[in-house]
């Protein structure tokens, strides 16, 4: 059968034979991956330069190079080989070589020349993974300084070809139309209240049903593949073979899913977006797509990267909904409603915007570069997590102040791992336990590999017994030690939390509160289920977490004790003297903490705290109870009721008395006052008033809006300023025969609410003159009846004051 990348071959060649680089554009199924790299064996510029192959994942390389093996009628290793992590398939005789990007950045870090390579060839590059991204950058510098012969081919399905060539130097952009298939697309829709295994599984036998040939199914996760499985089990027919497919299966299972079902069966491919691109599944031509991917997210705050559920972008759906026309007219059920296809981002993020950059921080200080800028990239590192990253490279010894390595950073530097764990070996190195750090770096960065028990102890026992893939992380993990300068012994397993917790010191974790609960050493929250082991332990050091921040889900730890926090972290403890609000007590409490970042690892009472820190943790206790926690008095009220008063009609010359006003000044106004004291017990409203005192000189105050009002009968009466109308008093119109002159304060006419002889309210008024004149006669009329032993004169303006009932004769 003819492939659609056989047309633009020759126009390919050509190119290549003319400058060192260009851009091929072909979409999935042309046959790209594996007929170019055959077409270039014979071009004149190869020599007996190998060319290198370039995957994303370790799956399509291998399955890359069957295939290209296979066309040749030779078994892998031969002419066509292939290099990933944990496996190697190359002889003298190799002219191709398929490698994962990890692979290709440790090889150009480690030759820049790239001696022996007339090719590299960047395959399914619209991937944009954080290793493509930077493979490509170094790539082009080597070219560039020192193998200007070296040529560079990106290629994609689904990538904008004009930029990347624009990147190259305005290489030239091959097209190569694509051939596939009619797909139709049907919507089933979701039912948000099921889980998404159940509307698979409910998809897959609708599928079985209704359509002939295998199934390809787009699932999350490694979770939600075993899941779906088990809700199949034996609902689908005999003649149909379930087959997982995710990246830690283990290699034959891969292959088996990946392989054409056997005559008379049928195949449903249970899979991540392992299987978006690269992989020809032979036979599918039915995809069952839930929508949704698991990615990375990187939070810069906690130093965590967490997998994140989310919706695939456009290019991706249309990925995998192409995988059921690469050999036959194929049908594409979608769990979503045709509607929100529209909604779904275009394209995915490249990972250099939303990674970890640590790893690409300590390459590029190998590589001889503490800035980015000096590379060509699509997409440059965002800066924010480049800072964080190189602050995260300096404590861990690896930078220096300029950002060179240092002789630490260059034993990290050397092994393909990520800084932390690189760390964490090469000291284990210093101490003769090489080894086990190196399995315990295989485990955390291998998935699948010692079974799923939290407690990473476990595993490691469980991972020195198992054979197939764990035999081979064993090997890798030798190697690794060797690299490192260390010793092959083995430790022991209980070691695992010491010697996790040098990779992530901010991840000590302490015990707290509930059984099962704990907080790490960054200040985050996690939990174990509480009747896993681990759930007692007093400390544990962790490797990964999940979920939210405030109380994420550990997946993998090992527990380590006081005594290791202790001499391992001697630098990093600090003794401190907090003094804090104890809402409870109402009273402040001092304590003398060590500390290991927020983690209290001892404390004891302190008696003799700083008298400034105590005053400052009661007036914060203050603010955080609110004033009415305060000894105000009846008095006190009044007296900020006459503040108020008078800040309204001058606020240059009176202070804010309001609640606001007063919290947001409390350490001025009333700090001075309480000095010395402890607990909210010890202030009394004489302490208030002293404050108040100094906040509003008394002698102004008092002339200005005095508490009270002396009457014509020569007694005084209140005056409440803190009434709804303004500054009020309140008094038996008798106490006020003879007054002809309506009492003002500050300029403001005092509301004067005339009182019955009951000493209930009759009316209230602002013009004593003009109510004597006026209104008067209607009161007088009504209140000689009821009150007759009172009196009531015509015209009270000429009348005696008086407080009886009746006037003195």
């Amino acid at each position: 059968m003819t492939l659609p990348i056989e047309s633009a071959l020759p126009e390919l060649l050509k190119s290549l034979s003319e400058r060192p680089d260009a851009v091929l554009v072909a979409p999935p199924g042309a046959g790209k991956t594996t007929r170019v790299p055959l077409a270039l064996l014979d071009a004149d510029w190869r020599g007996d330069g190998r060319i290198v192959v370039l995957e994303p994942r370790r799956l399509a390389a291998r399955a890359a190079a069957r295939r290209m093996a296979s066309m040749l009628g030779e078994e892998v290793g031969e002419r066509v080989g292939y290099r990933v992590r944990m496996e190697s398939r190359v002889s003298k005789r190799t002219c191709i070589e398929v490698v994962t990007e990890g692979v290709f950045t440790r090889r150009i870090l480690a030759d820049p020349e790239l001696s022996g390579v007339a090719a590299v060839l960047f395959d399914e590059f619209h991937e944009r993974s954080l290793d493509g991204d930077t493979g490509l950058a170094l790539a082009m510098e080597a070219r560039e300084a020192l193998s200007p012969d070296l040529r560079l081919l990106v290629m994609s399905a689904t990538i904008d070809g004009a930029r990347v060539a624009a990147l190259l130097g305005e290489a030239p952009v091959i097209d190569c139309p694509g051939r596939s298939f009619p797909v139709e697309t049907r919507y089933l829709g979701r039912d948000p209240l099921k889980r998404i295994e159940d509307e698979a599984a409910a998809a897959v036998r609708k599928a079985l049903r209704e359509e002939t040939g295998s199934v390809l199914v787009f699932l999350p996760g490694q979770g939600e593949i075993e899941r779906t499985a088990d809700r199949l089990g034996e609902a689908v027919p005999e003649t149909v073979d379930l087959c997982p497919l995710y990246g830690a299966l283990r290699p034959a299972d891969q292959d088996r899913a990946i392989r054409p079902a056997e005559a008379g069966r049928r195949k449903v491919v249970l899979a991540t977006a392992i299987a978006e691109t690269s992989l020809t599944i032979e036979g599918v031509r039915v995809v069952i797509d839930c929508g949704l991917a698991r990615k990375p997210v990187y939070e810069p705050a906690n130093g965590l990267t967490r997998l994140e559920t989310t919706r695939v972008s456009r290019a991706a759906a249309d990925q995998r909904r192409g995988r059921a026309g690469r050999l036959e007219p194929g049908i594409c059920y979608r769990l979503w409603e045709e509607g929100q296809t529209a909604a779904l981002q275009p394209f995915d993020r490249p990972e250099v915007l939303e990674a970890d950059l640590a790893g690409l921080v300590l390459d590029l200080a190998a590589w001889g570069t503490s800035d980015p800028a000096s590379l060509q990239w699509l997409d440059p590192p965002p800066k924010p997590a480049w800072t964080e990253a190189v602050a995260l490279l300096k404590s861990l010894d690896a930078l220096d102040g300029d950002g060179r390595l240092t002789d630490a950073g260059k034993a990290i530097a050397d092994l393909p791992l990520h800084p932390r764990l690189a760390h964490m070996v090469a000291r284990a190195a210093e101490t003769g336990e090489a080894l086990l750090a190196a399995e315990i770096a295989v485990l955390v960065s291998e998935r699948g590999l010692g079974g799923t028990d939290v407690d990473l102890t476990d595993r490691l026992r469980r991972l020195r017994l198992e054979k197939g893939r764990a035999a081979s992380a064993r090997k890798l993990a030798e190697g690794w030690a060797r690299r490192a300068g260390g010793a092959l012994r083995k430790g022991d397993p209980a070691d695992a939390g010491r010697l996790l917790a040098i990779a992530y010191p901010d991840r000590i974790a302490q015990a707290r509160g509930a059984h099962g609960h704990f907080r790490l050493a960054n200040g985050r929250g996690g939990r174990l289920d509480e009747t896993h082991p681990l759930a007692g332990t007093p400390f544990f050091a962790v490797a990964e977490l999940q979920g939210a921040a405030k109380s994420a889900r550990i997946t993998l730890a090992a527990p380590l004790s006081l005594a290791d926090i202790e001499a391992d972290f001697a630098d990093r403890i600090e003794t401190t003297v907090d003094v804090a609000f104890d809402r409870g007590a109402r009273a402040v409490r001092a304590r003398r903490r060590r500390r290991l970042d927020s983690l209290v690892l001892d404390e004891t009472p302190e008696p003799n705290p700083d008298p400034e820190a105590v005053t400052a943790a009661l007036l914060g206790g203050i603010k955080g109870l609110g004033l009415a926690c305060l000894p105000w008095t009846a008095k006190l009220e009044r007296l900020r009721g006459r503040i108020a008063f008078l800040h309204a009609r001058d606020p240059q010359s009176w202070p804010d008395v309001s609640d606001d006003a007063l919290t947001g000044t409390l350490d001025t106004w009333l700090g001075p006052f309480i000095a010395g004291k402890s607990a909210l017990a010890d202030i009394s409203s004489g302490d208030l008033h002293a404050a108040f005192d100094v906040l509003a000189p008394r002698a102004m105050l008092d002339r200005l809006a005095p508490e009270e009002i002396s009457l014509p009968t020569g007694r005084t009466a209140p005056v409440d300023y803190g009434a709804e109308a303004g500054p009020t008093l309140s008094v038996r119109p008798q106490e006020l025969f003879g007054l002809d002159t309506h009492p003002v304060l500050a300029g403001t006419p005092v509301v004067i609410e005339l009182l019955s002889p009951a000493g209930r309210p009759i009316q209230l008024t602002r013009d004593l003159p003009g109510f004597w004149r006026g209104s008067w006669a209607d009161v007088r009329r009504d209140m000689r009846g009821r009150y007759p032993k009172h009196p009531w004169p015509e015209d009270p303006r000429t009348a005696d004051p008086t407080t009886r009932a009746k006037p003195r004769k």
